[in-house]
């Protein structure tokens, strides 16, 4: 598949400018950057340029407007649309896109809000065998997953070809998925994340938000603790993602996606997270250049001071761990038997079975779990977790034993018996900070 030329409609977004630079940089594509506001769009390049670290770019990306996407998508060899999740929207992108698109170009939607295939039908019949799902995550430079989705539409050679520029042009992590609610990576990720929130209203009286993430932290495998994710990626998107999920899918994890009501009234107050100063966290600013780390009280609604919990099985934990002894580290966990390393251990067994559940229902090899977890979210993927926790015990007696509820519900054994042997060391995802 030769790319030369890439639309990305939608360039002044964040997800959208930065497909940009990944396009402009890895592909070496030129690359028109279309906007509502073209002089928005210059004011983004040098954001898109930034986001891969790599000046040389500029000169592929071309600032243009929407009066000037006809032009830009008949001379394009992909078109990427990255718009709003509005299925309006989309179906005017797809009318201008469908009248200029060259016979042999590919198009896709980064979107993983609203059904692919609904989307594929709003493109004339002709091209609908050359659109398919591109769902990147971000930022797209260091978390490399690409979630593609064919449609029913989707011609099965060009979709190996796209897999093939996606993986060996753009050094893209590609997985398969079925166009499900939130595919796969955010369907497992935003579980967990999600009801790590659920457990923070649930655990409120023992410190709530900062008790969680310091009981779930980089010492359990993950490169940012799940709340302090949820501030990073804001509410706003956590709650789109958990209600896409929850209106759409029955699945046993069914209610762990309810949005809890303490984040829904951040959410509403836009009180989002990073992107607007404050959220399950806020970080103040004195003007002496001091910072001072600050947490939301789910029972006051005002913020306090982040409290430095001493958990003995996790400080043993990141003993072990910053010694390189991951076995010690693990009977730690699992023989502990607090009340925080309980939490943990469920929280890690929980994510295992529905990591497995989730691929079944949503991927085309189980490995897959692995690769969205590992290039979509950097956290120590569900196979690799299944051996860590093997160095020191039965895990499938683990689970058994510690979520029975969940046991119930599913049927375990020929879930359990999917397990494979990882490609992924678990060893990296383990970190003896918080």
């Amino acid at each position: 598949m030769n790319i030369g030329t890439v639309t990305v409609i939608g360039a002044t977004g964040t997800m959208g400018a930065n497909v940009a630079g990944i396009f402009a940089s890895f592909g070496n594509a030129k690359v028109y950057c279309v906007g509502r506001d073209i002089e928005k769009v210059k004011r983004t390049i040098p954001r898109i340029v930034k986001s891969v670290r790599a000046d040389a770019i500029a000169r592929n990306l071309i600032p243009a407007d929407f009066s000037m996407l006809g032009k830009c998508v008949s001379e394009s060899d992909l078109i990427f649309e990255s718009s709003i999740e509005d299925i309006q929207v989309k179906t005017e992108i797809a009318a201008v896109v469908g009248k200029a698109m060259k016979p042999h170009a590919v198009s896709g939607t980064g979107s993983s809000g609203l059904s692919i295939h609904a989307i594929a039908e709003r493109y004339p019949k002709e091209l609908r065998s050359r659109f398919f799902g591109i769902h990147m995550f971000n930022p797209p430079y260091t978390l490399n997953l690409c979630e593609l989705t064919p449609t029913k539409y989707s011609d099965g050679r060009l979709k190996e070809e796209l897999k093939e520029y996606l993986g060996g042009k753009l050094y893209r992590t590609v997985v398969e998925v079925k166009d499900s609610p939130a595919f796969l990576g955010n369907r497992i990720g935003f579980q967990f994340v999600n009801e790590a929130l659920r457990y923070a209203e649930k655990y409120k009286d023992n410190g709530g938000i900062d008790y969680i993430d310091a009981i779930l932290g980089s010492f359990t495998g993950r490169a940012m603790a799940p709340l302090a994710t949820s501030d990073f990626v804001g509410l706003d998107v956590h709650k789109a993602i958990v209600d896409n999920i929850y209106e759409n899918t029955q699945d046993y994890a069914h209610e762990t996606f309810v949005f809890p009501r303490y984040a829904d009234k951040l959410a509403s107050d836009g009180k989002l997270g990073r992107k607007s100063g404050k959220g399950l966290y806020r970080l103040v600013r004195y003007d002496n250049g001091l910072k001072r780390q600050t947490v939301l009280d789910i029972d006051t609604g005002l913020y306090r001071d982040v409290i430095p919990y001493v958990f003995p099985f996790a400080d043993k934990m990141k003993k072990y761990i910053a010694e390189g002894d991951y076995q010690k580290a693990f009977e730690r966990l699992v023989n502990n038997h607090s009340q925080e390393a309980d939490i943990c251990l469920c929280f890690l067994l929980n994510y295992i079975v529905y990591s497995l559940y989730a691929t079944k229902e949503v991927g085309h090899d189980i490995t897959a779990a692995d690769d969205v977890m590992a290039a979509g979210f950097n956290w120590c993927p569900p196979l690799a977790m299944y051996q860590a926790l093997s160095t020191v015990t039965d895990v499938s007696v683990l689970i058994r034993e510690n979520i029975p509820d969940v046991c119930e519900k599913i049927d375990i054994d020929g879930l359990l018996d999917e397990v494979k042997p990882s490609k992924y060391d678990y060893r990296p995802y383990f970190k003896s900070g918080r």
